[in-house]
């Protein structure tokens, strides 16, 4: 059989898998996270070791790897990413293809993982539609006209710096109140932990943050977007109020996306979206307060998962044989 290697390399996270052709199924797969401050050579001899162990004497046919940052897609160059040090114009599909001798396909996290939602996850049968994952940052990918659409620089899709809140704080892109500084994971947890620290006791009995503060023992650096969303679903009032700010701020993106591109589908993966019912409930009522009423779209849910940049990038290495 014909084997497809398919690597993952995100912002907190590494994985890689095997799968055959025309397979749903990984032959081998395996994830470890990256360690704390990581930097481009510790994740790639992380992964350089993942990929021998799953291969073992195989090899294989071609290589597609998602990328959790801005990609030349062309010449499959990492331009950079937000949280990993040292990925400055690192010629990744060089590297890998001097090293493994086949054909590799490289492209940002949020595009391949649109490839992999529209090839074999919620939006088989759509030939329109925009992939958004909210985790440890927030980022898109186009579908248009049945193949990935990437921008003239390569840098479509990044709803994640639509500035929905321009009063609101500073993100790490310099500009104030993008959706992804109001919701993405970290911040979500920096957002609490400021008002944690700040606010008076008195204070905070009333915008609650109990329930958060038994989740981390009190101790306030331990929090995560995770930890943020399951308070919220344990009734934390502090926990709620910065999820449905996280929720209100993608709607009011995905809203002006809709009016803008008008695809048939919104796609939304990442670990953000498994915050639960209220978040999606406020997603989807703010995006459609947002759109005209003319303009007719859905809001589904990844299917594919965490798991959708890794068969995304399956199909930008069959796409790289064809």
């Amino acid at each position: 059989m014909t084997i497809i290697l398919a690597l993952d390399f995100g912002g907190t996270k590494l994985a890689a898998a095997l799968v055959n052709i025309g397979s749903r199924k990984w032959l081998r797969y395996e994830r470890r996270l990256s360690p704390p401050n990581a930097n481009a050579s510790t994740d790639l001899e992380i992964m350089r070791s993942l990929v021998y162990s799953l291969l073992e004497d195989a090899k294989p046919a071609a290589i597609g790897v998602s990328f959790g940052g801005p990609v030349d897609a062309s010449t499959g160059t990492v331009r950079l990413s937000h949280h990993v040090a040292g990925w400055e114009n690192i010629p990744l599909k060089e590297l890998l293809e001097k090293e493994f001798g086949v054909p590799v396909g490289v492209d940002n996290d949020a595009n391949v993982a649109a490839l992999g939602e529209h090839r074999f996850g919620a939006a088989q049968g759509y030939d329109s539609l925009f992939y958004i994952t909210v985790s440890t940052g927030v980022g898109g990918g186009w579908i248009l006209n049945g193949q990935p659409w990437r921008g003239a620089g390569g840098m479509a899709g990044e709803i994640g710096h639509i500035v929905v809140d321009p009063a609101g704080p500073v993100c790490l892109c310099g500009k104030r109140g993008c959706v992804e500084r109001l919701a993405s994971g970290p911040y979500m947890a920096q957002n609490v932990r400021e008002i944690l620290e700040k606010e008076p006791p008195s204070r905070q009995v009333r915008q609650g943050g109990e329930v958060l503060k038994g989740l981390v023992g009190d101790n306030l650096t331990l929090l995560t977007g995770q930890l943020v969303s399951e308070a919220a679903a344990a009734g934390d009032d502090l926990a709620k109020e910065v999820l449905h700010k996280a929720a209100w701020a993608l709607g009011v993106g995905i809203g002006n996306v809709a009016n803008l591109m008008n695809p048939q589908h919104f796609v939304l993966g990442g670990g953000v979206t498994k915050a639960g019912a209220d978040f999606w409930q406020v997603v989807r009522q703010v995006a459609r307060e947002t759109a005209l009423p003319e303009v007719d779209f859905e809001i589904v849910p990844a299917v594919l998962g965490d798991d959708a940049p890794l068969w995304g990038a399956v199909a930008l290495a069959e796409m790289g044989m064809a």
